[in-house]
């Protein structure tokens, strides 16, 4: 008979898919990495089993434990998988730029969520950073898991996706596109790939009211680059311990109007029915086209499922509201 143990068991080993019509304009061949086929429908389920595996392992994490993390949502339901299975409480915080929809999920996988206001300052103490880590003090046994800053997010993509990549594309990749958000994707899958071959080109797609792709240019911080924005789950108005700048090529801004079109487009032309920062992933992937030759192949990682943003992205109104649609 074979089965998985338990749902963490089913992590990994998501499906490399070629795409067709959304890049017909592209002279390569195109193929995307759809993490929506983990159990928790997204990339966050790697590193989120590794963060609290290697948590245990170390003794941060002790039996009867809570789990607190700061999350858009992803992570958060990698986090509650792990602790179902495993036995421990789990405290979400997260801010009200995200879907509803994902805040209902984790309630739904016995997840306590915490909402915290989008539009302040991250060293503000109602920011979701602050927040969550004034609750990891105050709770008893509790363990502040900090994904931006924990390297085990990196280490989880250099031991499962990179290797997966490199397999699946028979060694052939020649660029790697991602968007960019805790940096952990990114880093570790780069490290990995340009430990097999130097000659790999890794683009981090950023959104605009970001300040990856100007401090990556620059060495400057500039608060000015950062300002509210709509795409979920890339960009941010820190510099995450887990984004390794010398491990990255180039950054690619791609505006939330952009980002939201091509992830429906993604959905009616290829059917994959992918989340929000997949339609900025590949809109990125379509800026950067000139840089694409016939003998390349170009993987484009795609973070998540359309579900999580059903009353978002893939609703007329929302999207006239914001002013996406005609």
């Amino acid at each position: 008979m074979k089965y998985a143990n338990n749902i963490l068991e089913t992590i990994g080993n998501t499906p490399l898919i070629k795409l067709n019509s959304i890049t017909k304009e592209i002279d390569a061949t195109v193929l995307a990495k759809v993490e929506y086929f983990n159990p928790g429908n997204s990339v966050k389920d790697r590193m989120a089993l590794k963060m609290v595996e290697d948590a245990e392992a170390d003794g941060r994490l002790k039996p009867g434990g809570t789990i607190v993390e700061g999350t858009s949502g992803n992570t958060g339901m990698g986090l509650a998988l792990a602790a179902i299975v495993k036995g421990y409480k789990l405290i979400c915080v997260s801010n009200d730029k995200q879907s509803p929809t994902k805040f209902d999920v984790l309630r739904a996988v016995g997840a306590e969520v915490v909402v915290c206001p989008t539009d302040v300052p991250a060293d503000d103490p109602r920011s979701y950073y602050s927040t969550s880590k004034r609750i990891a003090e105050e709770t008893p046994n509790a363990w502040y898991v900090n994904q931006y800053d924990n390297p085990s997010n990196a280490v989880a993509h250099y031991e499962q996706t990179g290797p997966e990549i490199w397999e699946q594309t028979d060694g052939k990749i020649t660029h790697f596109v991602v968007g960019v958000g805790t940096g952990g994707t990114i880093s570790g899958v780069s490290k990995y790939l340009k430990e097999k071959n130097p000659a790999i080109k890794v683009w981090g797609i950023d959104t605009y009211g970001s300040v990856f792709k100007k401090y990556h240019e620059t060495g400057v911080f500039d608060e000015k680059e950062i300002y509210p924005y709509v795409t979920e789950g890339i960009g941010e108005d820190i510099l995450p311990e887990n984004v390794d700048f010398d491990l990255i090529d180039a950054f690619e801004k791609v505006t939330d109007k952009d980002a939201a079109i091509y992830t429906r487009m993604l959905a009616r032309e290829e059917g994959i029915f992918a989340g929000n920062s997949c339609g900025a992933a590949i809109k990125g992937m379509l800026q950067l086209k000139a840089h694409f030759g016939p003998d390349d192949v170009v993987v484009v990682l795609l973070h998540d499922s359309g579900s999580r943003y059903v009353t978002k992205i893939y609703n007329d109104d929302w999207m006239r509201e914001k002013g996406f649609l005609e």
